[in-house]
């Protein structure tokens, strides 16, 4: 499990070439079904354009799943060289669309090639980014007199609290990095005298 480098947000450029308009998008999909409605909402949102050229990429190293189209441009002129960005990049879980509005002027082969990869390597640069973290879903029950002190751990140990439930104790539920789930435990035991141990209740996953 590692962290990666993701889409911070999702951004948009524009290019003109010999009057066609190239519409650079590009955000973050977790999964292929992301990636897929990304460029859906794209399509929906300007549906009167010419072509939406796309490429994605989820996952990141050697864990990756990939997809293009030329979406009816001419074969390997448009998809492969938005994929080949997005292979260049340091990303993960990435889909960017380019969007072409016609102009009049047929661009060929070799101008369509560096068209739609220059819009896609406009975008990356462009692109604000985050690091995606693994993390572990993990359930904590503790006694009301060190609830707000297990409160402070989580926070120390970058945990993000989903719920909480009260009852005869309080159980915790949260979302905590992997590389620091260890730490968090060994101080809740200490904290507990040993009565406590956090549970992982879903491992991290597409990491």
């Amino acid at each position: 499990m590692i962290k990666y480098p993701i889409p911070a947000q999702t951004i948009r450029i524009e290019n003109v070439v010999v009057n066609s308009r190239f519409i650079a998008t590009i955000g973050r999909a977790d999964t292929v079904e992301q990636a897929k409605t990304f460029i859906q909402s794209i399509r929906q949102e300007m549906p009167d354009a010419t072509h939406h050229v796309y490429a994605y990429k989820v996952g990141y190293g050697s864990s990756v799943i990939e997809g293009m189209s030329d979406d009816g441009e001419p074969s390997g002129t448009s998809g492969p060289p938005v994929l080949a960005v997005l292979r260049g990049a340091d990303l993960g879980d990435v889909a960017l669309v380019v969007t072409r509005y016609f102009g009049g002027t047929k661009l060929g082969t070799g101008g369509l090639v560096r068209a739609y990869g220059g819009a896609a390597k406009d975008a990356v640069a462009a692109l604000p980014v985050e690091m995606k973290i693994p993390k572990h879903y993990i359930g904590t029950t503790v006694h009301y007199s060190v609830y707000e002190r297990v409160k402070l751990l989580l926070a120390e140990y970058q945990a993000e609290t989903d719920s909480e439930e009260f009852g005869a104790e309080v159980t915790i539920y949260a979302h905590i990095p992997i590389d620091t789930f260890e730490p968090f435990c060994a101080a809740v035991l200490e904290l507990t005298a040993g009565q406590v141990t956090p549970i992982i209740l879903e491992e991290a996953a597409d990491a």
